[in-house]
């Protein structure tokens, strides 16, 4: 039995009701037993019918003895009966806090591992990357002289550190291997404070040239091939097929993702580099630095200490530091690039989606408080206050937020997996998402927080009870005031929908256009894989090697499905890139570096244009007679046939590249290659491609291959079956031949755009989500004031107004509001979608296409969303209406 069943027949409400609600009470008990009913039940359901027991108890309670917390229990007791009194209103508006409060936390929970949590290194304040500055790149690699010149001459630095990506062959250890890997001066590991987890880190001067071999490994890396193995310090490991002391095991958590670093299987002693170029003043290589600045120093005072190093050096060695200086910045900046306002703007777009929900909500409460006027103005009598009702409802609010946080934490971890697998391939940290303290933390704060916020409107439009009024006219007294908040609270939902809804439109412009964008080759059907030679041939003669590289070609063409095939030992489109330096024959070689030319280099085979389907616009390409005992041909882009010639034909011109004695001839020109990605190769000033063949590269450049080199081909079938069968052949060839990082150019080319696509697609949903509230929002409202207007309908229609007329009254309600909503949202649209400039393609942040179509779908929407109502409204019988009122 319940407690108001039991009040009742204890007879507590004769004693605590006044004498107008008893009469009140008398009044309907009377019209129960007219009806029928028996005397005592028609008492129990007059009672009931003017308010709940337990809520009239706790009045005159509170009346008598002043707020206790034991009210405040009885509150959360009297919410949780309300709620499950009205099941469906319950469901509908936790769902919808589920919705917005689960999309929040799940990015938020981005936010939170990517851009707000501390670098997990000590004093990661004082971390700071070095490149080299140079005319070219403001970001340039590092020559390794200079930096052991920087590490001396510097006065702001505690501590400097360079690495290098490389891959090495393992062998021995069961299948042969290739291990991603980095080349790594000895402060590198203290510099960043990681301690292993085993052993120990490189100590000093074992990172010089000619030091003994040793190795660290990655936690990842020891556990999937040696099964974690205490003992695994002091054991060999055959890398190149030269023989390495493993000396530590880093820790799991270590993790650096900065541009020209990553987190690796290997860690090798820099000086362990065979590349005769390491020594040599000017030559960078891909060398970027790390270093830790000196308690209390500056990045200002650091880039102006570096400064003064760097012109001392360009005194001492003009051939080779001429116009060289010191690029720093924060090491957390360098790792999150351009994320930052990516992250930020999912947020803010998320955050309207959860304004909408509590709007919604808010209008769900608003609408079910007309229901309530009755147990309002009971308590009203009783000497309830406005304060009273209102803490009542809030304490309901806080409930439905509670429950709706809870359930959208769920949904938030369901998300947070979903978005983490398809969150862009470049995302920084992104193993450091995930539901933290600091995430359940955000959640139960946004919870109450938008529970005070859908629960305080409400609330705050209780209109003071006329109790006899209410009692007699089923509280229909405040309703006009309840159709007014319910139409603000529409419209806002409408605004922050086009918002969303513009932004998602520019996106997906955006999207279509770099689809439509010409990378300059045809990517479908083309894959690409890099495969190591045998150890055995890496410290072979350049011609032995020359020998392997063209059975190997010759072996992989010679698999069903392969239509063309080229190596690639240098720059690979919107992949790699090599960069080579050059003058024209017959002109002086400029005295430094820096004042020669550059483009970006392919060393390529024959038949790479059959590969890529690159167009030849004038001349020939290269033919199987371009071998090494043929004078060096060199192709170029039509971007540096125009550059460097204008309207005068190429053709036959010469050009001297450095670090190769033989100038070029020029035999042909070829079409531009998006080197640096659909969107951002036109940002580059210098664009221009220079193409060489593989066998006339220099000896010293063939001898690096066999460690590694890149193979591009032109398929007839299916990738994954193509792969296994080039892996069976490269092993019939040899059992330490490696093939890996297989990929189809199609997804290089969506890895380019991956971040624009990635937020089409929240967007999109974000956007859709709320046009779906926001549907609902004005569906509800419509349908509420169809109820509240029935009388008024009915009338009209017995006076004569047809279906149609009815419908245009409706539906132009719905529009009004639909319409003054699209104008705000386009006010405000116009402002903020320029926060989102960057990431756009040739589409403005104002596009007035999308601005003009946006705005009609919403309005298409709307309409919907009012004629079902309306229909019903056209369904009204004028004389049941009349006669029910």
């Amino acid at each position: 039995m319940s407690f108001w069943e039991r009040w009742f027949r204890r007879g507590n409400w004769e004693r605590e009701l006044g004498d107008e609600l008893r009469f009140h009470v008398e009044q309907q008990t009377a019209v129960n037993v007219a009806a029928g009913m028996p005397r005592e039940e028609a008492r129990r359901q007059a009672v009931l019918q003017f308010g709940g027991a337990e809520s009239v108890k706790e009045d005159c309670r509170e009346q008598r003895s002043g707020f206790r917390l034991e009210t405040l229990w009885s509150d959360m007791r009297y919410g949780v009966r309300m709620m499950a009194r009205s099941p469906g209103f319950t469901i509908v508006a936790i769902l919808t806090l589920a919705l917005g409060i689960g999309a929040n936390t799940a990015i938020f929970s981005v936010v939170n591992g990517v851009l707000l949590n501390p670098l997990p290194f000590p004093q990661p304040e004082q971390l700071v990357t070095l490149s080299e500055s140079k005319p070219n790149f403001a970001t340039g690699s590092i020559s390794y002289p200079n930096f052991r010149d920087w590490q001396k001459c510097n006065h702001t630095f505690s501590s400097m550190a360079v690495a290098r990506m490389y891959s090495f062959s393992m062998t021995g250890n069961g299948d042969a291997e290739l291990l991603t890997a980095e080349f790594v001066s000895s402060d590198f590991f203290p510099l960043l404070g990681v301690n292993p987890v085993a052993g120990r880190t490189f100590a000093p001067g074992e990172d010089r040239v000619g030091a003994a071999p040793v190795a660290m490994i990655s936690a990842g890396f020891w556990r999937r091939k040696f099964g974690a193995s205490p003992g695994i310090v002091g054991k060999a490991i055959t890398l190149d097929g030269k023989d390495y002391t493993i000396v530590g095991v880093l820790p799991a958590s270590f993790d650096l993702l900065v541009r020209s670093f990553r987190t690796s299987d290997i860690y090798v002693p820099i000086g362990q580099w065979t590349n005769p170029l390491l020594m040599q003043r000017g030559a960078g290589l891909g060398i970027h630095g790390i270093g830790r600045l000196k308690p209390g120093v500056t990045i200002e005072q650091a880039r102006a200490d570096m400064a003064e190093v760097s012109l001392n050096l360009s005194a001492a060695y003009p051939d080779s530091d001429k116009g060289i200086g010191a690029a720093i910045f924060p090491l957390k900046q360098d790792m999150l690039g351009e994320v930052r306002p990516f992250l930020l703007l999912l947020l803010g777009a998320v955050c309207f989606v959860l304004l909408i929900a509590c709007v919604n909500v808010a209008n769900l409460l608003l609408a079910r408080s007309t229901s309530r006027a009755h147990e309002f103005a009971i308590r009203a009598a009783l000497g309830a206050g406005k304060g009273r009702l209102i803490r009542q409802l809030l304490t309901e609010s806080i409930l439905l937020g509670i429950a709706g946080g809870g359930l959208g934490l769920l949904l938030a971890a369901w998300g947070t997996r979903a978005a983490l697998q398809k969150l862009p391939v470049t995302l920084p940290r992104a193993a450091g998402v995930g539901l933290d303290a600091r995430v359940l933390l955000f959640t139960t704060a946004i919870s109450l927080v938008a529970a005070i916020f859908f629960g305080l409107a409400p609330a705050l439009k209780i209109p003071k009870p006329a109790i006899h009024e209410t009692l007699q006219e089923s509280g229909r007294g405040g309703s006009g005031t309840r159709h007014r908040t319910q139409s603000v609270f529409v419209v806002i939902e409408m605004a922050l929908a086009l918002v969303l809804l513009i932004g998602a439109g520019l996106m997906f412009r955006t999207v279509v256009r770099l689809w439509s964008v010409d990378p300059g080759f045809h990517p479908e059907n083309v894959v690409t894989f890099g495969i190591s030679l045998p150890p055995s041939l890496l410290n072979a003669t350049p011609d032995t090697i020359r020998v392997a590289f063209r059975d190997l070609h010759d072996e992989i063409a010679s698999t069903p499905g392969v239509q063309a095939l080229s190596l690639s030992w240098a720059a690979l489109p919107m992949a790699d890139d090599d960069e080579q330096l050059f003058w024209f024959d017959g002109q002086p070689k400029p005295q430094a570096q820096n004042e020669m030319k550059w483009a970006v280099k392919y060393v390529v085979e024959p038949d790479y244009l059959k590969v890529m389907k690159i167009p030849l616009k004038r001349g020939r390409f290269f033919t199987p007679q371009d071998d090494e005992h043929a004078p060096i041909a060199a192709v170029v882009d039509d971007v540096f046939a125009r550059t460097y010639f204008g309207s005068e034909d190429p053709i036959g011109k010469r050009i001297n590249l450095e670090n190769i004695v033989d100038a070029a001839e020029i035999v042909g020109v070829v079409g531009h290659v998006n080197q640096w990605g659909l969107a951002s190769d036109a940002q580059y000033p210098l664009r221009t491609e220079l193409y060489l063949p593989c066998m006339q590269m220099p000896d010293a450049f063939v001898s690096r291959m066999p460690s590694g080199s890149g193979v591009v081909l032109r398929s007839s079938g299916s990738a994954p079956g193509l792969f296994d069968a080039i892996r069976f052949r490269s092993r019939q060839m040899s059992s330490q031949q490696v093939i890996s990082d297989a990929h189809t150019m199609d997804e290089i080319i969506s890895n380019s755009i991956s971040d624009r696509q990635f937020s089409m697609v929240l967007l999109g949903t974000f956007a859709a989500l709320a046009l779906l509230l926001s549907s609902i929002g004005i569906y509800g409202v419509i349908s509420y004031l169809i109820g509240e207007r029935r009388h008024e309908i009915g009338i009209r229609m017995a006076l004569g107004a047809q279906r149609k007329d009815i419908l245009a009254l409706v539906l132009g309600e719905g529009v009004r509001l639909a319409l003054l909503g699209a104008a705000i949202g386009i006010a405000a649209g116009l402002g903020l979608t320029r926060l989102m400039a960057n990431l756009l393609y040739e589409v403005s942040a104002t596009d007035p296409l999308t601005f003009v179509a946006v705005p009609i779908v919403l309005l298409g929407v709307a309409m919907l969303a009012c004629y079902i109502p309306a229909r019903r409204a056209m369904q009204v019988d004028p004389m049941t209406a009349l006669r029910y009122e």
